[in-house]
């Protein structure tokens, strides 16, 4: 395995929590936990992006959101990883390209709250990360009903199955919408507040 890449065994179900964790905080740990729990999985690495082609401001320095994501996220089975800056891939279907060639054998799962399906159609290259991975959509608050009648999800609704443990055999696409206790905890409000200056 190469130096500073997450190890994975043939077989292992990993779940895939991208973004900017520009910081994270408590709702990224809840998220991340319910996903292990209600999705089987064996691992989460949490992708700690360069940047998001979304927003047009760029995040705090990527060593200080690595820093601030391990500070939060204390679980063993949780890893804190730079792969897209390692990798030097911008988009998500790159870097899931590039993880299926790496890890041959390793079934990935892509995790996201129900608040970037709202959006997910905006994403590069989105029905083809629906097409290489299955998909697992956690609740957020305010982003339920809007999560369930997104683009996306209207597009791909005949690949949505009922349970989160579901993506763990299942072959894309197949997507899941968890239920959950939700924790309201906000990177932008964190950043509004004035509590992360990066």
């Amino acid at each position: 395995m190469r130096a500073g890449f997450p190890v994975a065994r043939r077989g292992m179900v990993i779940g895939l929590l991208g973004g900017s964790f520009d910081p994270a905080h408590g709702g990224h740990v809840h998220i991340t936990r319910e996903a292990l729990k209600r999705m089987g999985l064996d691992r989460v690495w949490w992708l700690v992006s360069p940047g998001n082609p979304l927003k047009a401001r760029g995040p705090a320095p990527l060593d200080l959101r690595m820093a601030r994501a391990r500070a939060v996220m204390r679980d063993p089975r949780v890893v804190v990883s730079d792969l897209e800056a390692r990798l030097g891939t911008r988009f998500t279907a790159e870097t899931l390209e590039r993880l299926a060639a790496i890890y041959p054998g390793v079934r990935f799962v892509w995790l996201m709250g129900a608040d970037n399906l709202g959006q997910f159609h905006r994403w590069e290259r989105w029905g083809d990360i629906l097409r290489m991975v299955p998909v697992g959509v956690l609740a957020r608050p305010g982003w339920g009903v809007r999560g369930r009648v997104s683009k996306a999800a209207r597009i791909f609704r005949g690949e949505r199955v009922a349970r989160g443990e579901v993506l763990r055999v299942r072959d894309a696409p197949a997507w899941c919408f968890v239920n959950l206790p939700m924790d309201g905890s906000s990177s932008s409000a964190i950043r509004a507040r004035g509590e992360w200056r990066g």
